[in-house]
């Protein structure tokens, strides 16, 4: 399934100053009863977002209206605990396009990148940094540029380089997931399987 491509995003951003956030917080267990990638989105973190009797918790960040944007900024250890893809669903189905963290679980990050979410590992400090902007501005701009692998603080002009993997750059520089790839290249597989001795 392919999604939009990702090259460079300039946007405000949602603080979410937790470590060890796990997949089981992203979506609760209950909610992955879907196999579409449909209305995940609508139960992130529903278990912080809402009350027992579906009120909204008003503390909770993503209900506070002076909070929006593309990219969430996490704690360390975004991400962790069991696989599920549909964490990232949820995030990408929100309208997330970008979670920044100074460490993600690795099959996390995995599944972000096969969605179309980009996950941007940067330093401790750098991400305090970010906190403390928007603590100072909600209205602080985060642009993350994918070509340069680097995100900066518009309001402060700090900036830090990120890594990824190369494969998974170029797939969210052309809005590919795997499937696509594959697709996309299917002369060059056909033209080498039919010089491949049977």
């Amino acid at each position: 399934m392919a999604y939009d491509k990702f090259k460079s995003l300039q946007s405000t951003a949602v603080p979410l100053p937790i470590e060890n956030v796990d997949t089981d917080q992203i979506i609760p267990a209950r909610f992955l009863k879907a196999t579409e990638r449909k209305g995940f989105g609508d139960n992130l973190f529903r278990d912080w977002r809402y009350n027992q009797d579906n009120t909204p918790k008003e503390q909770f960040v993503l209900n506070n209206p002076i909070y929006s944007g593309k990219i969430l900024v996490g704690g360390k250890n975004f991400g962790s605990g069991s696989s599920r893809e549909h964490a990232a669903w949820a995030v990408y189905d929100y309208g997330f396009r970008c979670v920044v963290s100074s460490f993600f679980a690795d099959i996390f990050r995995n599944n972000c990148l096969n969605v179309g979410v980009l996950p941007v590992q940067v330093s401790a400090e750098f991400l305090q940094q970010i906190f403390e902007a928007i603590e100072a501005d909600p209205k602080t701009e985060i642009r993350v540029d994918l070509p340069a692998q680097e995100i900066e603080i518009l309001a402060t002009g700090a900036k830090e380089s990120f890594e990824i993997n190369p494969y998974k750059k170029d797939n969210l520089l052309n809005g590919f997931d795997d499937i696509d790839y594959l697709l996309n290249i299917r002369e060059e597989i056909a033209t080498f399987a039919a010089q491949s001795p049977l």
